[in-house]
């Protein structure tokens, strides 16, 4: 089928499940919408969250997407179950993909998850480790810092090591920590600082790799797949100012087709 996937996120951070899902499933076009002008969703309302989360899946349904990938981890905590609940096409989120990754990666049994506050106040991610694995050891931490710096720009540098030192360092005080959840896709942005500064023994495990091969999975289960071999054109939406979008949608996509767009939030919600 040559109908595209659809993509949501609260800001830029989705564009890293993006990358990935190109990567693995070149074949496949791809429209992503990112709600950058309210983003971050981790302080909102889980009510809130749903609304705006409905507000995007709307704006994609009238795109004709086969299939819907919340690449966002405080909207697959609050809306994923409605949604998969309410559509007549596949929905998968990143919790699950990230939870069984990290599961696979542990040796000492502790798994640490960092994300918005949303998405550690709503217990998603302890739920779906412990589901796999009863007996796992969980230890969570909101790093409410980190999305606000993204989306400015700031990836790299001593501006953002500063930032990722200040907050990791309740999180790095656990010494059985052997693996590390970025429980955020915004935070994959900056996994070069967050890798620099946990060091070594501790793996960071950011869910868009097994996200990909989810959503590659679920297209061959539907029968859904494409299987053109033209270069698929894919465009990026987002609410907010253009100018950093773009900024960081060149940096993390180089030479691939895609054409980046805006849409309105309040244009959102009148759909």
């Amino acid at each position: 089928m040559k109908q595209p996937i659809g993509v949501i996120d609260s800001g830029v951070g989705g564009l890293t499940v993006v990358h990935e899902l190109m990567r693995q499933l070149p074949k496949e076009p791809l429209i992503y919408l990112g709600d950058t002008a309210r983003c971050p969703y981790g302080p909102r309302t889980a009510e809130e969250v749903k609304q705006f989360t409905w507000e995007m899946v709307r704006f994609l349904l009238k795109k004709n997407i086969k299939m819907l990938v919340i690449a966002c981890n405080t909207a697959t905590a609050f809306a994923i179950k409605d949604l998969q609940k309410e559509l007549d096409i596949p929905v998968i989120g990143v919790i699950k993909p990230g939870a069984r990754a990290a599961i696979k990666s542990t040796g000492s049994n502790y798994i640490g998850i960092i994300g918005t506050e949303g998405t550690v106040r709503s217990g998603a991610y302890s739920y779906a480790l412990r589901k796999i694995k009863s007996d796992i050891e969980v230890i969570s931490l909101a790093c409410p810092s980190f999305v606000p710096m993204v989306e400015k720009g700031v990836l790299d540098g001593p501006e953002a090591k500063q930032v990722v030192e200040a907050a990791l360092a309740p999180i790095l005080e656990h010494n059985k920590m052997d693996t590390l959840i970025l429980g955020c896709t915004h935070y994959p942005l900056l996994k070069d600082t967050i890798r620099e500064v946990v060091g070594k023994k501790i793996i960071v495990i950011s869910s868009s790799e097994e996200t990909a091969r989810e959503t590659s999975t679920t297209l061959d289960i539907h029968q859904i797949a494409n299987h053109d071999d033209h270069m698929p054109p894919h465009q990026f939406y987002a609410t907010g100012d253009l100018d950093i979008f773009i900024e960081i949608t060149e940096k993390i996509f180089k030479d691939s087709n895609f054409e980046v767009l805006t849409i309105k939030h309040a244009d959102l919600q009148n759909i």
